[in-house]
């Protein structure tokens, strides 16, 4: 890590912030992790734990990764950066002449090859991959011969000699040589028999409706949730008219490894308790996205527990471990796999980027989706559109997966038009950002505010003005592979400074002295929410060059980049809701499970109130979410008279009550400890959430109507015992069901989601003792709001059965009374020839 420092350095002292720089000093503060003295503490990179870091695992797992080892694995990982300067290559020179006198001959050859073979452009980015590889393979080679092995043995573990090796047959691996894989790998790239796609041209769809594969889909799909739905209320089979049948969904919220096995044991829980064969629709966001991507899979084989011993199986060692991560990016067969990705990408676009969250993506799919044995590995698993297998016939629900991309406009100041704005515009546009969602389906991936999208087959080529490009070899691309869409699924490293000082904002406040510091980096949070440290992955933009052809709303920018860049959508919301609210997909259910770490902090549910409001969204529940902490008697005597009761003592009646209420659960709850006659309690921070949650339970609903709404009714409570009628009001909307991932008395009390540090966000070692754990909480949550769900989905069953009889009686009014105005009721068959 010195080395890395040392080299980051450097590069910037030049003057100029180069690949390199840029790369190194991204990557090196990641994998620093906390630092220890309060000179630091405004740093965005110290989150609770580093990027890479394991946490303090209790207990430990036997195989944990320095932070500065696995800069070593980043680094040459990411040798896209390393495209030396000539200042670069001056302190190579000076530094490291041993290393490369040693290597000579292998150099030489190496070249010799590349030259012969004119495989790779000078000034591609692929070029630029293999030729980091011999800079960063003469670093570690000279750092090794400079250190005695008695220093190296004292400092280092003995497989980080080995790292010169690890990277120099990666070298040849990668070389364009005849024999050699990357040869391979591309060569069969061109080969239909292995990649259909590349025969077949694409086009941008241009609609707002559902793309006619999704169609099909949900008409096969509601005749086996029909059959579902009976075996899950307890109703017979031929009673169940297909137009009753609520359309259902499950959501999955982001969270890392957190989220991948607290989710894995929701959704087995609601397997075994019937109602995911319920399901029309998942969506995931993050650690979610990993989950669906690992059930449609020949890993889980759409198994739950399945998947669950393949969790145990692979999370015990470090996605960045070298050994491990080396030998699936250097053995057969996963190697091919594994590195398909890199090869097509930057071999099929000169242009595009390999950069963070590629090699993240790689490191992830060489954990995730290596079976133990590894000799069970699929290539099937590796492209999303092949998930049209498990849901074709509609036989699982269909999974949704998410992304964003940061909008931020930004006038240009010459050139065009817009150079002349008054001051005051250009200042109202730089305010402007928003996200904009990408879901990705086995058919499609799409952007509702682009109203366009392409088959899923088709990701990764380059399009013009709706049509997709042949490559400069003049065949098509084929689809882009599952380690690129793993790292940008769960990219949340990509967010914005803003994100990062949130993360560590706390801390700051409760330190003494330093509320100056904090409310002078707050006040700037607006500009801090529109930079990103970390450049997001990249994809070719497919409405490149549309201008005019797509809805008014799509700014200019989009139009005129080659790539998009996209990123985790937890950086919008950490719950994939909105995909679900998409017209024609009509769901009257969404079940929500959320292992955010925040999730009582950022309330996600109530973000989706304007995102309903801005696409004039008819039935979502306001005022969904979590409530607020408990209001002082002082805090309920200003609503009530915000709310302009009738009569003044009507207001002093409810003030009254509100008191006698809080006073009531304050002396049932022991957590609270009155002040004499102040209304504050002694209550931590932690313990007024722990209330709140208590106050919102394992599993609420709520129900939204499509009625209009004033803008000052105030928002209904949650559907209980009392209010379940309410769903199956005519008028009654989505119905929300929350089940937010909490700690629960009935499992161990050393697993907790607030305390327990294995599941932290950026922790990336589950031993299978803790993934049992988190399947047991999970699981048990799960139980404690069964019924509920099954009471909301049998009401909203019997609303839409009613409202079908009812539609169906009066068109049979309607049909007897135009008989009767034609005047042939009650004249069966006169007229006809058997009379």
């Amino acid at each position: 890590m010195a080395r890395l420092g040392q080299l980051t350095f450097a590069i910037s002292s030049t003057g100029r912030r180069s690949p390199l720089a840029r790369s190194l000093t991204q990557s090196s503060a990641l994998l620093r992790g906390p630092a220890r003295t309060k000179s630091s503490l405004l740093s965005f990179q110290q989150t609770r734990h580093g990027f890479f870091a394991s946490g303090d695992n209790k207990p430990k797992p036997k195989t944990r990764v320095p932070r500065s080892l696995s800069a070593v694995l980043l680094g040459s990982l990411l040798v896209y950066s390393l495209n030396p300067t000539a200042d670069v290559v001056q302190t190579f020179d000076s530094t490291d002449k041993t290393a490369k006198t040693d290597r000579s001959s292998d150099t030489d050859l190496f070249a010799q090859e590349l030259e012969s073979h004119g495989k790779i452009d000078d000034n591609s980015t692929w070029s630029k991959l293999v030729d980091g590889f011999e800079g960063f393979s003469a670093m570690t080679s000279a750092e090794a011969g400079k250190l005695s092995n008695k220093l190296v043995d004292l400092v280092l573990p003995e497989w980080s000699k080995l790292i010169p090796g690890y990277i120099r047959k990666l070298q040849r691996e990668l070389n364009m040589a005849p024999g050699s894989l990357a040869a391979e790998i591309w060569e069969e790239a061109r080969d239909p028999a292995i990649n259909p796609e590349i025969q077949y041209s694409a086009k941008v769809r241009i609609s707002e409706d559902l793309c006619d594969e999704e169609k099909t889909f949900l008409a096969r799909r509601k005749k086996i949730t029909a059959v579902a739905l009976a075996h899950y209320l307890g109703i017979k089979e031929e009673d169940v008219n297909p137009e009753d049948v609520p359309t259902i969904a499950i959501c999955g919220s982001g969270g890392g490894l957190r989220a991948l096995v607290a989710g894995t044991g929701s959704y087995m829980a609601a397997a075994e308790d019937g109602l995911f064969d319920c399901i029309t629709y998942t969506s995931g966001v993050s650690g979610s996205c990993w989950l669906q991507s690992l059930y449609f899979s020949s890993l889980s084989g759409n198994d739950f527990q399945r998947l669950i011993n393949h969790l145990k199986a692979r999370l015990g060692i470090h996605i960045a471990y070298p050994p491990t991560a080396f030998s699936a990016l250097l053995s057969a067969p996963t190697n091919k796999l594994l590195l398909t990705a890199v090869v097509e990408k930057l071999k099929g676009d000169p242009e595009a980027d390999f950069g963070l969250v590629d090699a993240y993506g790689l490191l992830l799919a060489a954990r995730l989706f290596i079976p133990k044995g590894e000799l069970g590995i699929d290539a099937q698993d590796f492209k999303l559109s092949h998930q049209q297998e498990y849901i074709r016939y509609g036989q699982n629900p269909m999974p949704i997966y998410t992304a964003v991309r940061h909008e931020i406009p930004e006038l240009d100041e010459a050139g065009n038009e817009q150079s002349h704005a008054s001051e005051a515009a250009k200042a109202e546009a730089k305010k402007e950002a928003w996200f904009q969602w990408f879901e990705m389906t086995p058919f499609e991936l799409f952007c509702e505010e682009f109203a366009a999208g392409i088959p899923t087959w088709a990701m990764g080529r380059s399009f013009q003005d709706g049509v997709n490009l042949p490559t400069t070899e003049g065949f098509y691309l084929p689809e882009i592979r599952l380690p690129v869409l793993l790292g940008i699924w769960g990219s949340a490293f990509c967010a914005t400074l803003s994100h990062y000082y949130r993360e560590i904002r706390p801390l700051i406040q409760s330190l003494g002295g330093f509320q100056a510091v904090d409310n002078l980096i707050w006040g700037h949070n607006e500009n801090l929410s529109k930079v990103h440290p970390i450049d997001p992955a990249t994809i070719p933009n497919f409405i490149h060059g549309m201008n005019g052809k797509l809805p008014p709303t799509v700014p200019r920018l989009a139009y005129d980049s080659d790539y998009i860049q996209l990123m985790d959508s937890g950086m919008s919301n950490n719950l994939p809701i909105y995909p679900l609210l998409r017209p024609g997909r009509n769901v009257d259910i969404i079940v929500a499970f959320d292992a955010s770490a925040d999730i009582k902090t950022d309330n996600w549910l109530s973000v989706v109130e304007g995102y309903a409001r801005q696409r004039g969204i008819k039935g979502w529940p306001i005022g969904a979410g979590w409530p607020k902490a408990s209001a002082s008697a002082s805090t309920t005597a200003r609503e009530l008279k915000e709310a302009e009761e009738a009569t003044e003592a009507e207001a002093d009646n409810k003030l009254a009550q509100a008191k006698a209420d809080q006073a009531t659960r304050h002396a049932n709850d022991p957590k609270v400890k009155p002040e004499g006659d102040s209304d504050q309690s002694l209550m931590s921070q932690q313990e007024k959430y722990d209330q709140t949650a208590h106050e919102l339970g394992y599993c609420t609903v709520w129900v939204g109507t499509t009625e209009e709404r004033r803008t000052d009714d105030p928002p209904p409570p949650p559907v209980d015992d009392t209010s379940s009628w309410k769903l199956m009001e005519p008028n009654a909307g989505i119905a929300v069901v929350y089940m937010p991932f909490l700690a629960n008395e009935k499992v161990s009390s050393s697993v907790d989601p607030a305390s327990s540090d294995y599941m932290s966000t950026w922790n990336f070692v589950y031993t299978p003792e803790q993934v049992d754990q988190v399947v047991a909480l999970a699981r048990a949550n799960y139980d404690e709001g069964k019924e509920k769900i099954r009471a909301t989905v049998r009401a909203v069953y019997e609303r839409k059965k009613n409202s079908r009889l009812e539609r169906e009686k009066r068109m049979a009014e309607e049909r007897q009374r135009r008989k009767v105005r034609l005047g042939i009721d009650g004249k069966l068959g006169e007229g006809d020839h058997f009379s």
